[in-house]
């Protein structure tokens, strides 16, 4: 799981790619991202968001994401991101 804080945006979101990618997926399978403490996102981060699950997808994994703050969940829906993502309640939620 990585945990998320602050905000993900067109400064950051290279952070967040570079993380993903040096994951071993062979060895964990799983991805969650844990938004409960993103105060914010633009667009940069999802599209970073976005295109992580569909590598995570891709190899064979399963990718999901923690609900965010109020702004976090709102881009999520009025993107319908939501639809497409796995949301969790929270970080201790077990994936099904």
């Amino acid at each position: 799981m990585l945990s998320l804080h602050g905000e993900l945006d067109l400064a950051s979101a290279p952070l967040l790619e570079q993380e993903l990618q040096e994951l071993d997926l062979d060895a964990c399978g799983t991805v969650v991202l844990d938004l409960q403490e993103l105060d914010f996102i633009d667009s940069t981060g999802l599209r970073t968001i976005l295109a992580s699950q569909e590598r995570v997808r891709s190899l064979g994994g399963v990718f999901a994401v923690t609900r965010g703050s109020q702004q976090v969940q709102r881009l999520l829906a009025i993107t319908r991101a939501d639809e497409h993502l796995q949301v969790l309640g929270s970080s201790d939620e077990l994936l099904v």
